[in-house]
């Protein structure tokens, strides 16, 4: 059992016993920290998982309290895999905490969310930017309202027929970005107070989204070789009113984890049986390293409740901010939110860009994409082995530009970020994908940048403030 679970059972057995009254508020994590010894992650842990088995609630500014009915008989101890809880989200101050502070020049982008423009034919790009705008038409500011331009949609529907999928151009809404048109198919599928299941660790926009939107979320655990726990996904179903689920079935940011074809159409089966729509964010697709695409969930769909987002802004045009949705039985209600929200993405890039796709070389600007990142991947899971500590654990994804280290339990990600970005290192830390703010030992990397000297030092510098006390905390 680790330190923070024992901590965690602990406390759990004082408040089943009615040592410590409902209502009642907890320990501060300060006096947890003095009287226990511990660092402050784990504490925060331990209270992690008193709230997921719901025996205690958060409350803002004012620590954590004994939910009210927690007395249980003592004989009942927590389950061994307590079932998910749904709960309300606030991460976006602590995501917004970390964005900025990795905006400052100079720093090496560990951290970043996008691949180096050096691997984007950007002048290529550019030429098919400038033809099309000069044969676009007056009249496209009509024609080309949602569901978008025709010619571009036209080529994102023949890039499905080359993944051996049919999908319809007239089921294709094209978004500013994918970011965009996720949003979109939440909020064409739910309504302020639902549940939405989300992955854990999962992409910290999805959280941002069902805070904005005034949702809940109920997470589902991610195993960074395996991907989505299904057995997790059907409990929380048959216990939460889920009215939609938002994953990402290949090359998972973050943990780069790919589901099998398997667990694919069983989870699209698993959806089918409850009448829950599936947003499927696939914005890593095309970035595989093996020889084909891996289907995505799409493919398995047979009721329209699978909405599969994409976009060009991670494998050509990061700029251009063009994406799009296959919204499925959905597809009226996304475009209609479409125009009342965005109106419409930009006409000169959906035009560029569908001209490159027809004209450009899209499909060898990919090979030669995959190929950097590949190699890339080598040059830092290398660079890890020879310069973390052997108690780092490294996921070894399949593609997207991403890898999960889950560093020894002692180590506070949040402190580890703070000093390497005051080193000129940025990454990303763990509580930011996680709507309870856990994985708190946990770092993203991003090896989506060429591979340099400056990079190298970069993990090297992680490795040595690994040893620092304030990172370590009081478990060393």
């Amino acid at each position: 059992m680790n330190r923070y679970e024992a901590l965690a059972n602990a406390m759990a057995r004082e408040i089943r016993s009615g040592s410590i009254a409902a209502g009642s508020r907890m320990p501060s994590l300060r006096q947890i920290i003095a009287q226990h010894g511990v660092s402050q992650s784990t504490a925060f842990r331990a209270y992690y998982l008193l709230e997921e088995w719901g025996l205690v609630r958060a409350r803002e500014r004012s620590g954590y309290y004994v939910a009210r009915g927690a007395k249980v008989p003592a004989e009942k101890a927590p389950p061994a895999t307590p079932p998910a809880q749904s709960g309300s989200v606030d991460i976006s101050d602590l995501v917004f905490s970390v964005l900025d502070a990795a905006k400052h020049p100079g720093i090496v982008p560990l951290g970043s969310a996008f691949p180096s423009p050096q691997l984007f034919p950007l002048p290529r790009l550019a030429r098919s930017l400038a033809r099309a705008s000069r044969l676009v038409s007056p009249w496209s500011t009509v024609a080309d309202l949602p569901p978008g331009n025709e010619q571009l949609r036209r080529q994102i529907s023949l890039r499905y027929v080359g993944m051996g999928l049919s999908q319809p151009m007239e089921e294709i809404v094209v978004t500013n970005g994918a970011l965009e048109a996720l949003n979109l198919c939440l909020m064409a599928v739910t309504r302020p107070g639902d549940v939405v299941a989300v992955e854990s660790p999962g992409f910290y926009a999805a959280l941002q989204a069902i805070e904005r939107l005034d949702l809940r979320a109920v997470e589902i655990p991610v195993d960074p070789a395996s991907g989505l726990d299904l057995d997790a996904l059907a409990a929380a179903l048959q216990t939460h009113p889920v009215r939609a689920c938002w994953f990402m079935t290949n090359f998972q940011n973050p943990t780069g984890a790919t589901l099998s074809i398997e667990k694919k159409k069983a989870l699209v089966e698993l959806l089918a049986k409850h009448d829950v729509p599936l947003i499927e964010d696939d914005v890593y697709g095309e970035l595989h390293f093996q020889p084909e695409y891996p289907l995505p969930a799409l493919a398995f769909d047979k009721h329209g409740l699978v909405m599969h987002c994409s976009s060009f802004s991670k494998t050509l045009a990061p700029g251009y901010r063009i994406g799009w949705a296959c919204a499925g039985r959905f597809t009226d209600k996304v475009q209609r939110l479409k125009l009342m929200t965005t109106l419409s993405a930009s006409i000169p890039a959906q035009a560029g860009i569908a001209d490159y796709l027809q004209y450009g070389g899209y499909d060898k600007h990919l090979r030669k994409l995959r190929a950097s990142l590949q190699a890339q991947l080598r040059e830092m899971e290398a660079a890890i082995a020879r310069l973390l500590p052997r108690g780092v654990r490294v996921t070894h994804p399949a593609g997207g530009y991403f890898v999960w280290l889950e560093l020894p339990e002692a180590i506070d990600a949040m402190q580890l970020h703070r000093l390497a970005i005051e080193r000129g290192v940025s990454l990303a830390p763990g509580p930011i994908f996680s709507a309870s703010h856990a994985f708190t030992n946990c770092v993203r990397l991003n090896f989506g940048h060429p591979w340099s000297q400056k990079v190298e030092h970069a993990i090297r510098t992680l490795g040595e403030l690994l040893d620092h006390p304030s990172v370590r905390g009081a478990d060393r």
